[in-house]
């Protein structure tokens, strides 16, 4: 393959289906990888590390933070997020495409980074409907549920730095809109 791959970052709220997303374009694109990016946060039940996440402690995102190995990374809910270099650099090298979901403050370290890449925003029907998808995850408590649809209010504010944005109504419709975007964009 000598065509570079492309980045592909899917922003929204949490409980907007980001993971649930992801997980079927993966299925559907084999010319597309999936992005693990690192957390300071706790594993949640049935979480393995190097699958979901690459689960660090505090300190040791701080390491990495020193020795330059994250593309971006930023503090969401309390605790650190990033997006390994390495793991970016080789991948897009290879021809494949590179499909991430983080929060608004990661993408807009990456845009510059990676103007070519395909950024899309995924919003919820409504936001009576986002906190009924939040109730029923069951990860989270009251008090998180609410830290999470204030945050959701704030990430709206950067929805114009995103060329394409998306209703998740239904996950079908979604991904096929997304998928539909990503042959625009990538073949």
């Amino acid at each position: 393959m000598n065509k570079k791959g492309k980045l592909i970052v899917l922003s929204g709220p949490s409980g907007v289906g980001k993971t649930t997303i992801c997980k079927e374009i993966i299925a559907r694109r084999k010319d597309t990888v999936y992005s693990i990016s690192a957390t300071s946060r706790p594993k949640r039940r049935g979480e393995k590390n190097g699958r979901e996440y690459f689960f660090l402690s505090q300190k040791e995102f701080k390491d990495w933070i020193e020795k330059d190995r994250f593309a971006e990374y930023a503090i969401v809910h309390g605790n650190f997020y990033g997006t390994p270099k390495e793991f970016l650099q080789e991948n897009l090298k290879k021809g494949l495409n590179v499909l991430m979901d983080i929060d608004v403050q990661g993408a807009k370290k990456l845009m510059p980074q990676y103007p070519d890449g395909i950024y899309i925003f995924i919003l919820p029907p409504d936001f009576d409907e986002l906190k009924r998808r939040l109730l029923k995850r069951n990860t989270d408590d009251e008090k998180e549920i609410e830290n999470r649809l204030k945050t959701a209010n704030k990430e709206l504010k950067f929805i114009e730095d995103y060329k394409y944005v998306v209703k998740n109504i239904n996950l079908e419709d979604t991904v096929r809109e997304i998928l539909a975007i990503i042959e625009k964009e990538a073949g």
